[in-house]
C-alpha cells in the first residue's frame, strides 16, 4: 500500500476533503474508458502542429487555474510539492468552502469539454484526460456527499495530523513561525470538521459503529497533558535544533509547546470527546456501502473510480474467485514440495503458529528488511533502463497508528527533493509479522513496487504538475503487486517458504475482489468476510481483522491491486507473446511507467502502440 497522493493516512492533511483466467473479456473492457474524453496517442519527438499549437496553450491555461486552485485549497498539498504558498494555514474544510470549491470544479469542467482533446499533443491528451478523471471524481464525491464522513478507522486529520512535522521538516524561523500557526489553526480545523461529522449524522451518513470502535482513543492519544511528549514536538529532528542559537531555540520551542498546550490537545481531547459521546453512538449498524443514502450508486463509482474500469460487482466478484482457485493450486504445490505431511490448511496453520517464521524484536524485523531492499537494489538494471534519482529510507510504522493499519506502507517523497521516499515497516505484534512474507512485502513497497515507481513519477519533467501528483490507485496499487512476481526475476523467492508468502500475498489480495463486494453489494456479513479471508489467506487473525475492517471502511479501494496487476500481466504477455525474442523488458517497464500514474484504458492505448512500433520497427530492421 502507498500513502500515495495517497490512501495514506496523509492524505487527510493533503486534501480539502474525504476521498475515497484473465479479465472478463479483457480487450472489451479494457477499451472503454469512463472519460468521455478521446486519447490518440501520437510519437513524441514530432513537432506540434498548427492546431496543436493553438489547444495546447489553451489547456496549460487551464491546467494552472486548476493547479493554483488545488494548492490555495490544500496548503499541506502546498508544502508537499514545495510551493511557498499558504505554509501557514490548514484548509478550510467547511461545508461552505467544499460547495464553492466544487462550483469551480463544475466550471472547470465545463472549460475542459470545449477542448478537443484528439487535436492536442500526446503529452497533453495525457494531461486532459488525468485532469477530467480529477474534476469528474471531486465532483462525484461532493454529490454522494463524502465530505460528511471525513475520517474512517484508518485515516483522517485526526490520525493524519501528527505526521505534520514530517511533511513540513521545518528548518528556519519563518519554517517553525508557519509550523506553529498551523498548529494554532487546529483548534478552528477541529470544528470545522466536528460540524461536517454532526451533519453527516442528520442525513445518515456515518461510518459504520464496528469499525469505528477505537476512532476516541486515537485522538485521545494525543490529548496531552505534558506538551512535550505531543509527536508535534517530539517529531522535530533532533539535528534541526542544532542549526539554531540557544536562545533562538529557546523562543521557538516555547512557541511550539504553547501552541500545542493551547490549540492542539485542548481539540484533540474535544475531538475525543465528540466522537466518544455523539459520533460513535450515532454512527450506523449496517456495514455495507450500499445501506447508505444512494449507496448502490455510490459502490459502483468506487469501482470505477478505484479500477478505472467499467465493472460490475458481479464480474469483480468471479475474477477474484477465479484467481483464487488458480492460487490455491501454487500454493498446494509448495507445500508437497516441502514434504509437509498434511493438508493445505494443516499448513497454513503451521505457518501461522510455528515461532520460527517470525522475528523476535524489531530490530530483526527491521534488518531482514533491510538486507532485502539492499539485494534489490543492486539488481533493478536488470529490469529497467531508467532509475531514480530520489533515495528512500526504511522505519518503524508510528506506534499511535500501528495496531489499527496494516504491515507496511510506502510514504512518497517530496516533489522538491527536501525528503526522501520511506518505506514503513509494522513491528507491533510481530507474532502477527510473518518473514515467509518480507521478501514480497519489500518488493511491492519500495523496490521494484512503489518506490522506484513514485520516484520516477515526482522525477517527470515533461508534464504538468497537476499530472505528476496523479494517483490512480489501480495502476500504483497494481504495480505494486505487479512488482512481487517481479522479484522472481531477480534471484529472489528461491526459498519455497518465501515462494508460498509471496502467494498468500497475492491470494490477500484476490481474496479483496471477493470481500470487499460481498460485504459492499452482496449483503455479507463482518463475520463472513473473516471466514473467508481466514479460509484463502496465510494472514494472522490480527492482520484479517484490521484488513476486513479496512474494506467496510474504504469500499472500493481494496479491487485496485489485483484489477491492475491483472491488466499489466496481460499486457506484458500480449508483448512477449507477438515481440518473442526481440522483447525487452527493461523497454517495457520504462515504457509503462514513462509518463507516471494514468488510468487503465490508457495504459493499455500507450502499451500497444508501443508494441506496434517494436513490431515495425523489426520488420524494418
Amino acid at each position: 500500500m502507498t500513502l500515495s497522493r495517497i490512501a495514506w493516512p496523509l492524505r487527510a492533511l493533503l486534501s480539502a476533503s474525504w476521498i475515497f483466467g484473465l479479465l472478463p473479456s479483457t480487450a472489451n473492457v479494457m477499451a472503454q474508458t469512463p472519460s468521455s474524453s478521446t486519447v490518440v496517442t501520437t510519437s513524441q519527438s514530432q513537432p506540434l502542429n498548427q492546431t496543436q499549437a493553438i489547444l495546447d496553450p489553451v489547456l496549460t491555461d487551464l491546467l494552472d487555474r486548476v493547479w493554483d486552485d488545488e494548492i490555495a485549497s490544500s496548503p499541506m498539498l502546498a508544502t508537499d510539492v514545495g510551493d511557498p504558498r499558504g505554509q501557514d494555514r490548514l484548509a478550510d474544510v467547511s461545508l461552505k468552502a467544499t460547495q464553492e470549491r466544487t462550483e469551480r470544479t463544475r466550471s472547470f469542467l465545463a472549460e475542459l469539454d470545449a477542448i478537443d482533446a484528439a487535436k492536442l499533443s500526446e503529452m497533453k491528451q495525457i494531461d486532459a484526460e488525468l485532469l477530467r478523471r480529477k474534476l469528474e471524481n471531486r465532483i462525484s464525491d461532493f454529490d454522494f456527499q463524502t465530505h460528511l464522513m471525513p475520517i474512517s478507522n484508518r485515516e483522517g486529520f485526526h490520525i493524519s495530523f501528527p505526521e505534520m512535522t514530517r511533511l513540513m521538516n521545518p528548518q528556519s524561523k519563518e519554517d517553525f513561525a508557519n509550523y506553529v500557526s498551523r498548529l494554532r489553526a487546529f483548534d478552528k480545523y477541529v470544528d470545522s470538521h466536528i460540524a461536517l461529522m454532526r451533519q453527516g449524522i442528520e442525513q445518515g451518513l456515518t461510518q459504520p459503529a464496528i469499525i469505528m470502535r477505537d476512532s476516541a482513543d486515537q485522538a485521545a492519544a494525543h490529548a496531552v497533558d505534558d506538551p512535550a511528549r505531543s509527536l508535534l514536538m517530539t517529531n522535530i529532528n533532533e539535528q534541526t535544533k542544532k542549526r539554531f542559537s540557544e536562545q533562538d531555540w529557546s523562543k521557538i520551542e516555547a512557541n511550539v509547546l504553547d501552541a500545542i498546550a493551547t490549540s492542539v490537545a485542548p481539540a484533540y481531547r474535544r475531538f475525543a470527546e465528540f466522537l466518544r459521546t455523539e459520533y460513535i453512538p450515532a454512527s450506523r449498524t449496517s456495514i455495507a456501502a450500499a445501506a447508505l443514502p444512494q449507496g448502490r450508486e455510490f459502490y459502483r463509482d468506487r469501482i470505477e473510480r478505484f479500477t478505472t474500469l467499467a465493472l460490475s460487482p458481479a464480474e469483480v466478484h468471479a475474477i477474484g474467485v477465479r484467481e483464487n482457485e488458480r492460487i490455491r493450486g501454487e500454493m498446494e504445490a509448495i507445500r508437497v514440495k516441502v514434504n509437509f505431511q498434511g493438508d493445505l490448511p494443516a499448513f497454513v496453520e503451521h505457518l501461522r503458529t510455528d515461532p520460527k517464521f517470525y522475528a523476535k524484536t524489531p530490530e530483526e524485523l527491521l534488518e531482514k528488511a533491510a538486507l532485502i531492499l539492499k539485494r534489490a537494489d543492486g539488481r533493478l538494471p536488470e529490469l529497467f533502463g531508467h532509475l531514480p534519482r530520489i533515495p528512500y529510507g526504511l522505519k518503524e510504522i508510528p506506534l499511535y497508528v500501528a495496531p489499527q493499519t496494516s504491515s507496511a506502507y510506502y510514504w512518497p517523497p517530496s516533489s522538491d527533493g527536501r525528503r526522501a521516499g520511506v518505506f514503513y515497516l509494522n513491528t507491533y505484534n510481530l507474532k502477527s509479522r510473518p518473514i515467509y512474507q518480507l521478501e514480497s512485502l519489500s518488493m511491492h513497497e519500495a523496490v521494484p513496487g512503489h518506490h522506484l515507481q513514485i520516484a520516477l513519477q515526482t522525477e517527470l519533467e515533461d508534464v504538468h504538475p497537476m499530472s505528476r501528483q496523479s494517483n490512480i490507485t489501480a495502476f500504483i496499487e497494481g504495480w505494486g503487486l505487479y512488482s512481487e512476481r517481479l522479484g522472481k526475476e531477480i534471484g529472489f523467492y528461491s526459498d519455497p517458504y518465501q515462494d508460498f508468502g509471496r502467494l498468500s500475498m497475492e491470494a490477500w489480495r484476490a481474496s479483496r475482489l471477493v470481500v470487499d463486494t460481498g460485504i459492499h453489494w452482496m449483503g455479507w456479513s463482518r463475520q463472513q468476510a473473516i471466514q473467508y479471508m481466514s479460509d484463502h489467506t496465510a494472514l494472522s487473525e490480527h492482520n484479517i481483522v484490521a484488513e476486513v475492517d479496512r474494506y467496510i471502511g474504504w469500499p472500493g479501494q481494496a479491487l485496485a491491486y489485483k484489477i491492475g496487476e491483472l491488466s499489466l500481466t496481460r499486457l506484458r504477455k500480449e508483448c512477449e507473446d507477438q515481440l518473442g525474442d526481440r522483447f525487452d523488458v527493461r523497454a517495457f517497464h520504462d515504457h509503462v511507467l514513462a509518463v507516471g500514474s494514468i488510468p487503465l484504458p490508457l495504459l493499455e492505448r500507450r502499451v500497444h502502440q508501443w508494441l506496434q512500433e517494436q513490431l515495425q520497427s523489426a520488420t524494418e530492421s
